[in-house]
């Protein structure tokens, strides 16, 4: 009798955590440009990732019901910030995702601190996330400026870029990269010799790259993104920049970003990113899947991003029963990631998703195999090196 007490105590037990598991609901926003410079490299794309991973985790097999909306928030953070509040207090939105801007994604992670819902960002790049503005509902997943300027910027002084001259969009994307960037290369013995800030989103940079030309910098940064740093790497090559002995450092670039540039414009550019789609066998089949879906494009780190995000969030609805936000933030934290396309790594108690960087070449038209086929692989940055220590971020959760 005891026995069949205890059968039944546990099938009861598992037939009700069924039953939670069945009603759990999750819905996901999906909040990027989706017109603007950095549609390319986020736009549809980062929806189709979002798509992939319920998919691949298999949501509805598991109990998990999950809905997925998206809106373009035209790289301006009070757009941002009102439909972040209208998703989450109209809409049940339990988590935004992407949020390319460094600008709208400081926005969205406040309102999403104050409305206590979870927010995994992988568009914007400002390490101010896991900074002085870091949040106990927000995961900053793919890169970040001190990871940007710690690889491509180490590299430019390693290889003698001693003198720098910034060409920076006028944003807090720009200003941190920039900041970044300028104590990793003086840390290195570099200098800065100067720089200058464009509107953002920009068109005509002549005025800006001329002031760079005559700095006397070997090397100019250019902290800026999208279509700012193609119209930028595009308008140097007018004024025979590069030609003339001085080296453009790209410090974020995309893969979308070298597409659009051609490999002709684009060889030689040295950058860091944290994914590419033909690093191994995983990457490539789930890249494969990704260019069917879309448009045919390879996916950016961006894109991959939230595809990873996002099944790491489903493994703690899966793991916690639930999607209570206190409970999803501590079990993203505690358990490991593991995913095909960043491989394994953490969460950091301030945020930020800790995996490797991997410092890239851009290849010569006589060097591509085929299209897309765009990186050369010049070092792996591992993660414990990838990204600034806990302890100089500044974040009051580390204390």
């Amino acid at each position: 009798m005891k026995i069949s007490n205890l059968v039944l105590t546990a099938l009861a037990a598992t037939l009700m955590a069924g039953t939670a598991m069945a009603d759990t609901a999750v819905k996901l926003g999906v909040l990027n440009d989706r017109s603007g410079i950095y549609a390319d490299l986020a736009g549809e794309g980062s929806v189709i990732a979002a798509q992939m991973a319920v998919e691949d985790f298999k949501a509805a097999e598991k109990g998990i019901t999950v809905e997925i909306i998206s809106a373009d928030h035209q790289n301006k953070p009070d757009v941002a910030s009102t439909i972040a509040r209208q998703w989450y207090d109209q809409e049940g939105v339990d988590v935004i995702l992407d949020v390319p801007t460094s600008s709208a994604a400081l926005a969205v992670n406040d309102v999403t601190r104050e409305k206590n819902k979870v927010f995994i960002n992988s568009g914007a790049a400002s390490s101010d996330l896991t900074g002085s503005k870091c949040s106990p509902n927000t995961v900053h997943w793919t890169y970040d400026t001190w990871a940007l300027a710690n690889g491509t910027g180490s590299a430019m002084v390693q290889t003698g870029g001693k003198k720098w001259f910034f060409l920076t969009a006028d944003y807090a994307f720009g200003h941190a990269l920039e900041r970044d960037t300028t104590a990793v290369v003086e840390a290195a013995g570099g200098e800065v010799v100067g720089s200058v800030r464009h509107p953002f989103p920009g068109t005509d940079f002549s005025s800006f790259l001329l002031q760079a030309q005559s700095s006397g910098a070997e090397v100019i940064g250019l902290a800026n993104a999208g279509g700012d740093t193609i119209n930028s790497i595009k308008q140097a090559a007018e004024f025979g920049i590069t030609q003339g002995g001085q080296a453009l450092a790209g410090l974020l670039v995309f893969l979308t970003d070298v597409h659009a540039l051609g490999l002709q414009t684009a060889q030689g550019l040295v950058l860091t990113e944290s994914f590419y789609w033909d690093l191994n066998d995983q990457t490539r089949e789930w890249s494969k899947r990704f260019a069917e879906k879309g448009d045919g494009d390879m996916p950016t780190m961006v894109q991959a991003g939230v595809y990873a995000g996002v099944l790491h969030y489903l493994k703690a609805v899966e793991a916690t029963g639930g999607k209570d936000p206190t409970a999803i933030m501590a079990k993203m934290k505690e358990m490991p990631t593991d995913d095909p396309l960043f491989g394994k790594g953490s969460v950091r108690v301030d945020g930020r998703k800790i995996h490797d960087m991997y410092l890239f070449k851009v290849k010569a038209p006589d060097q591509s195999k085929g299209a897309w086929d765009y990186y050369e692989l010049v070092s792996t940055i591992p993660a414990d090196k990838a990204f600034r220590p806990l302890a100089d971020g500044g974040c009051e959760l580390a204390k």
